[in-house]
């Protein structure tokens, strides 16, 4: 039988600099090793688990010293659950890396000339900062050592988040510090009364079981919505533990439910069941109010999506009389921000539900200088759109992480608009549109936002005049 080859360790590394991903960097020997669960300046033994030609990727198994930077993770699922995995990091320096990431990013993909970068603008709030979480039930509970090790008898059923890269494997979350309000007690209510009710938790192998997910949205004014997934029509059992949730939960705004059959958690091409109270919860941004349902796209960061739509707001230069064309508009929210500032707002999307909730956005704010129309926006943005709806003095644009397609870059391009404020989530393929209008535009702004402290995420604004 061949022996198996013992692990690579690497001795002594000094760990440098942030990387991509939340991983950080660091080049014994001139070898880029990138690895996770560190911070700039811990010098630790790291075991490889993983060679590629240009880079090795591995993890600490000693550390030797701590970094500076270090401070003490607040939660307890840290390290496990996979999400705020900067909780180590104290905020101000994690603001420095995020700023830098944006700069490295702009500068190497988009030759952007990034000397006039404006500082970061920080979250006020860095934990109970979401307005929506999603949890999965599933009967193949993850355990951790100390629960393995614990000699108690334990149980399969969890009800919290998924595991990175195992799917079939939930963590059980007893609090989460991202989302706050009723939010942790409407969960660990919900799991206590599977629990007692003998309710069946779902099978992500055998895609069995009764209970699949719940999604629990709050807002800065107060309200709740939750949503629970069934597997099946079981109507009796469903009335039973939702009028239990709401009679302990007599302040919820919204209980809904979807019957989902399906071998995926996506909801969006199923019916949602308003069981009590509106079918909908409202936000408040400003003077405007904001109309948002179960599959309602939102900021997930209310508070500091107000900041990041001031920023658009700056960068446009509006003075009342621009047409404005914003692309992936979503329910609407910058467009409908934005329109009292401008002659008139033509939203596009590619989402319908989406672009109905941004008229009765507009509708609900007694906004009439507004016009959303859905297709993807690659077909959609053509000449004959154009020519229906006029040439735009200024585009806004905030596409997915994947950034703009090919064929929507070339039609701003042809378009030619004054100006173009990008707002984007993911700086690199940010950078990359911004190299392919190159030709035509400079980038004369430019305004990194957090929305997500702990994690390595960062908004970031441009503005884009043509030459």
């Amino acid at each position: 039988m061949a022996r198996k080859k013992a692990p690579l360790i690497l001795e002594q590394v000094e760990v440098l600099s942030m990387a991509a991903e939340g991983k950080c960097v660091a080049k014994p020997d001139g070898k880029v090793v990138f690895i996770k669960d560190t911070a700039p300046g811990d010098i630790v033994d790291v075991r490889i688990n993983k060679k590629k030609k240009s880079f090795l990727e591995g993890y600490p198994v000693k550390f030797h010293k701590e970094a500076n930077v270090r401070v003490e993770p607040f939660c307890n699922h840290f390290n496990i659950c996979g999400g705020c995995k900067w909780q180590h990091i104290n905020y101000k320096e994690q603001l420095k890396y995020k700023q830098q990431q944006v700069v490295d990013a702009l500068e190497r993909i988009g030759k952007v000339d990034c000397s006039n970068i404006s500082p970061i603008i920080g979250s006020s709030e860095t934990t109970y900062y979401r307005n929506k979480l999603e949890f999965t039930f599933s009967n193949s509970r993850w355990f951790t050592t100390e629960e393995i090790n614990s000699g108690v008898e334990l149980n399969g059923n969890a009800l919290g988040y998924h595991i990175p890269g195992r799917f079939d494997k939930v963590l059980q979350i007893d609090h989460c510090h991202l989302q706050g309000g009723e939010s942790n007690a409407i969960r660990n209510w919900i799991y206590d009364y599977a629990q007692s009710n003998d309710l069946a938790f779902y099978d992500l192998y055998k895609h069995e079981g009764f209970l699949r997910t719940v999604m629990i949205r709050t807002t800065t004014t107060g309200e709740t919505m939750v949503l629970i997934q069934f597997a099946h029509d079981d109507r009796e059992i469903i009335q039973q533990l939702l009028d239990a949730l709401k009679s302990n939960f007599p302040h919820l705004t919204s209980i809904n439910y979807v019957i989902n059959k399906k071998k995926n958690d996506t909801f969006n091409n199923l019916e949602v069941v308003n069981y009590y109270g509106r079918d909908h919860v409202i936000e408040q941004m400003g003077a405007l109010r904001f109309i948002i349902g179960p599959k309602s796209f939102y900021q997930t960061n209310p508070v500091q999506a107000h900041q990041l739509y001031d920023v658009t707001v700056d960068f446009a230069g509006l003075t009342g009389d621009e047409l404005v064309y914003d692309l992936y508009t979503g329910t609407g929210t910058i467009a409908n921000y934005l329109a009292r500032s401008a002659g008139k707002v033509i939203g596009v999307e590619y989402v319908p539900e989406a672009i109905e909730d941004a008229k009765q956005n507009s509708e609900v704010n007694s906004i009439t200088n507004t016009a959303f129309f859905a297709g993807d926006m690659k077909d959609l943005l053509n000449e004959t759109f154009l020519d229906e709806h006029g040439q735009p003095e200024v585009i806004i644009t905030d596409p997915p992480r994947a950034g703009m397609h090919p064929d929507v870059v070339a039609m701003l391009r042809r378009v030619a608009a004054p100006k173009i404020v990008y707002v984007s989530c993911n700086p690199a393929t940010q950078a990359r549109d911004l190299e392919m209008l190159s030709r035509q535009y400079e980038v004369t702004r430019i305004q990194p936002v957090d929305m997500f402290p702990h994690t390595h995420h960062v908004e970031n604004v441009c503005l884009l005049e043509l030459k």
